[in-house]
């Protein structure tokens, strides 16, 4: 994908601490529309080297301004942020943009993007929007099977985004917006060291996906109020000591209809079922199999068009793992293997449109979608659930009280 306006040109600028070919750029600095010159570094560790220093500069910049009156001021930032979201997050409208919508469900504008603090190891589409490694890596091709130092990091990040989840499950009520939603995903986030994965990967704005109602996936956080009825999923991914770790959930918001949960309930035991079957030898198409079988079962339709995927130092990577029956998902489960498992399960059929953001994928018909996604290591004698609820993870679940 091609990069963005904010996108620097590495054959014409130079890191700022080394004077080596410079690809990244300051984010503030591109806020705050100061020259590329000074802002450019060749790489995260030059970037966090040079922050005590550089960051003087936006203070300069801010404080040589001209002084606006208050209501000049609350003018410029809303027209820096809660707008509307366009282009795969690369560009804001403060209209809503024209589109047959599918169901009763419309975006509202977003805010602006969440700072990450200097110290926080990022991954490479952070400055830029545009992941580097990922897209011409071999893992794209042959899965990889992860060194026993890999897969204790990524139990150890697997964890911290079970706990994030956890923090922003403890909020969710009538009332409060997925934007809030999303502020808490953020903090726990940075909080705990990490990264927030999905925050500028390809542009996405924010992070976390929160995906209400005929949303199957990749829904934006916005200033929209969640509705007593509503349903939602929230889907975090941590990056941490240099892994990911990826899960979501779909929670009830207040009291909601018994179709709903009927299908809430269905998704969440299609990915039990799913996960139930892994262990070395089985094919990865399997997977698919089961979900459909049990999802049919109960009236419901399995999207076809997103999938689980690898997962590790990469975000998205081999193996690809459809959830859907007759898929041609090739090659059979080895030990070392970490992959995720997300079944999207749809109310009504299973056919997705694409909302003007590029982002947000809905249902045709506008009926709900469910989704429950865990990472996992394939060990020698089956599985291990890497983003395992946790004693402490609130009880929002009926069916799995006692």
């Amino acid at each position: 994908m091609a990069g963005g306006s904010d996108a620097v040109e590495s054959t014409t600028l130079s890191c700022a601490k080394c004077g080596k070919p410079a690809p990244l750029q300051c984010p503030k600095c591109v806020e705050l529309k100061l020259p590329r010159e000074g802002a450019a570094f060749c790489s995260q560790d030059c970037f966090k080297a040079s922050w005590s220093s550089h960051k003087s500069v936006h203070s300069k910049s801010i404080s040589s301004s001209a002084p606006v009156n208050p209501g000049e001021q609350n003018a410029a930032s809303e027209n820096e942020g809660w707008q509307y979201c366009l282009r795969k997050g690369q560009a804001r409208s403060p209209k809503l943009p024209h589109f047959d919508w599918t169901g009763q469900l419309k975006p509202y504008p977003i805010s602006k993007r969440r700072p990450i603090p200097a110290h926080i190891d990022q991954p490479d589409w952070a400055l830029d929007g545009i992941p580097k490694i990922e897209p011409n890596s071999d893992l794209q091709h042959h899965v990889e099977i992860k060194a026993p130092d890999q897969i204790e990091k990524m139990r150890e990040t697997c964890r911290i985004a079970r706990e994030v989840l956890d923090a922003a499950a403890r909020v969710i009520r009538p009332g409060i917006t997925t934007d809030e939603i999303d502020a808490v995903v953020h903090e726990a986030t940075i909080a705990a060291g990490g990264y927030p994965s999905p925050l500028n990967y390809h542009f996405f704005p924010k992070s976390c996906c929160t995906s209400v109602n005929e949303v199957i996936c990749h829904g934006i956080p916005d200033a929209r109020k969640l509705e007593d009825g509503d349903i939602v999923n929230v889907d975090v991914t941590v990056y941490y000591k240099g892994v990911h770790g990826d899960l979501n959930e779909t929670f009830f918001v207040g009291n909601v209809d018994e179709a709903s949960q009927r299908l809430v309930q269905c998704t969440y035991e299609c990915l039990e079922k799913a996960i139930a079957a892994v262990k070395p030898g089985v094919r990865f198409r399997e997977i698919g199999e089961i979900i459909n079988r049990h999802s049919s079962m109960s009236g419901f339709s399995v999207v076809k068009s997103y999938c689980g995927h690898g997962i590790g130092e990469l975000f998205h990577c081999a193996p690809n793992i459809p959830h859907y029956a007759r898929n041609k998902a090739v090659g059979v489960m080895k030990a070392g293997q970490t992959f995720t498992i997300e079944p999207m399960i749809n109310g009504g059929v299973w056919r997705d449109r694409m909302w003007p953001d590029g982002w947000t994928a809905v249902t045709a018909d506008g009926k709900r979608s469910a989704q429950f996604e865990h990472t996992l290591l394939v060990t020698d004698t089956g599985v291990e659930v890497l983003t395992a609820r946790l004693p402490t993870s609130p009880n929002v679940f009926p069916w799995l009280n006692p």
